[in-house]
């Protein structure tokens, strides 16, 4: 299957689109056997977050499949901006109150969000949503915003970026989840699963100032790599990002992303934005260099992917 041809969408009203997945039907009826065993990539269109999280979920093969008994869970959300929700410059808050109960039901011990904002950490957390959705779910929300939260890893592997000072939540705990907002961004051109990675260093200036791409691929070398990424796409910023500055920077797609291969789902989310805001794969560098470091791949076709609609 094309890439180009992974996502096709129509306007219904606005900046509101519906995915149509009808013309990929002929494409997987030859490969029904291997639509049987539990696929890499997991796209659901046409729900709301919470029905599209379960139906993903239970594609891939249940929560339990990545989150255990007694764990100590992080979720790394976007929490970035003091943006509300309609303006998508932060994860959409019913997604992160769901996952959040999802991983508790499965028996984690506890159940952490947090993000190095890009705004006052406070106002970021309250504006997005997100801390009054962990806290109405039973998770804990921790701040970003000190130095001291952080600790120096090694990056192997790196090109740029050999050492990062990493959140000490995510160290600590034993299983992540990286879920992050598609939306359009003015330096990385692209902010999805790889570009989220960067709220969990500590100083971000080495990665605008030595090779941005090349140091979004490294950070997602890191050792400690998330057990699944889930990308919101329930509304997208398509451009002004990443912040965004109205309402009209913002499509309402209603789609949601699962995968544990980091460069595979933003490969994907690119096809997805690419129905919205034309963005050549060439203009995202660290997609590519990602797949050099051999951390995923870019190539959809080799792929077991499940398509559901809600």
């Amino acid at each position: 299957m094309r890439r180009r041809d992974f996502f096709k969408t129509s306007v219904v009203a606005s900046a509101a689109l519906s995915l149509n997945f009808d013309g990929l039907q002929a494409a997987l009826a030859s490969n029904t056997a291997a639509m049987e065993a539990a696929p890499d990539l997991v796209a659901v269109m046409g729900g709301e977050p919470e029905a599209m999280l379960d139906k993903a979920l239970e594609a891939l093969g249940g929560i339990g499949k990545y989150i255990k008994k007694g764990q100590k869970v992080v979720i790394k959300p976007n929490i970035g901006w003091d943006r509300t929700p309609e303006l998508a410059g932060n994860t959409n808050p019913l997604l992160i109150k769901s996952l959040v109960k999802r991983c508790l039901n499965a028996g984690a011990s506890k159940v952490t969000v947090f993000d190095h904002t890009c705004d006052d950490w406070q106002k970021c957390y309250k504006s997005s949503g997100i801390e009054a959705a962990v806290k109405e779910a039973g998770g804990i929300v921790l701040p970003g915003n000190d130095e001291r939260y952080y600790k120096s890893v090694t990056i192997p592997g790196g090109v740029k970026i050999k050492e990062a000072k990493i959140h000490e939540a995510l160290l600590e705990a034993d299983a992540w989840i990286n879920v992050p907002v598609l939306k359009n961004h003015g330096g990385a051109k692209f902010s999805c699963a790889m570009k989220n990675l960067m709220g969990i260093v500590w100083d971000r200036r080495v990665f605008h100032s030595n090779d941005l791409q090349q140091c979004i691929a490294d950070l997602c070398a890191l050792q400690k790599k998330p057990v699944l990424n889930i990308v919101d796409a329930y509304r997208m910023m398509h451009q002004n990002g990443p912040q965004g500055k109205s309402a009209a920077d913002v499509a309402t797609t209603k789609s949601l992303l699962a995968s544990t291969d980091i460069i595979a789902i933003d490969t994907a989310a690119l096809g997805l934005f690419n129905q919205v805001k034309k963005l050549e794969m060439a203009a995202i560098g660290h997609i590519t260099k990602g797949e050099t470091l051999k951390l995923g791949t870019t190539n959809l076709e080799k792929l077991n992917i499940k398509r559901i609609r809600v």
